[in-house]
């Protein structure tokens, strides 16, 4: 028997209208150039929202599959970037007939899990930001050092539009990806090099 990618599952459940993917490569914020510029991906894909227009308790239709979507989304972010991942974030629009509750339903732990094991594996929870919009609404998907949530250095977001996303009926799920911290980050606190240490530390214990 052939098994299904994780995009021909996707497509399966879900209604998909369009898969987005975005870069960013940012070289300074108005001081040295980093040796290594900072990049972020993000990845999305928009699909029908079955609840549009509706109330229903039970929103497993959106949540039971997702495990693919995160497998998918986080596989194509991780290629997008073309470094190692060292934060993570997802969220999601719900279109104006639906709620905010149906895109969330769709981020849950099931996609969670899944999507730390498409981009190499991650300790942290996975920072969030759902709600819901008209079409062209931005989205700020919040990141996070995917080890360890309080390394400062890694606070920082990613911001994604498309014009015609969502329509009423649609929700847009999304994944973002980052190779490291801020570019000028000087605030000090917990690095990714000590949470590292601790984290072998710990299990040397």
């Amino acid at each position: 028997m052939t098994l299904m990618t994780p995009e021909e599952q996707v497509t399966k459940d879900y209604q998909v209208r369009r898969w987005v993917g975005l870069v960013e490569e940012t070289l300074h914020e108005n001081g040295p150039v980093a040796a290594v510029p900072l990049r972020k991906a993000v990845c999305g894909v928009v699909v029908r929202n079955p609840f549009a227009g509706r109330y229903a308790d039970d929103l497993s239709a959106l949540t039971a599959p997702s495990a693919a979507l995160g497998t998918a989304l986080g596989r194509r972010a991780a290629a997008l970037l073309g470094a190692p991942v060292e934060s993570y974030g997802k969220g999601g629009l719900a279109g104006l007939a639906g709620e905010q509750e149906h895109v969330v339903a769709c981020v849950t732990t099931v996609f969670g899990n899944a999507l730390r094991e498409a981009i190499g594996g991650g300790e942290a929870w996975i920072s969030s930001a759902t709600k819901t919009a008209a079409a062209g609404a931005s989205l700020d998907i919040p990141l996070a050092y995917k080890d360890e949530v309080y390394v400062r250095s890694h606070y920082d977001a990613v911001t994604v539009s498309v014009p015609d996303v969502p329509r009423p009926d649609e929700l847009f799920v999304c994944v973002a990806v980052a190779s490291g911290g801020r570019v000028h980050e000087r605030v000090g606190g917990l690095t990714a090099a000590e949470a590292r240490e601790q984290a072998a530390a710990g299990q040397a214990r």
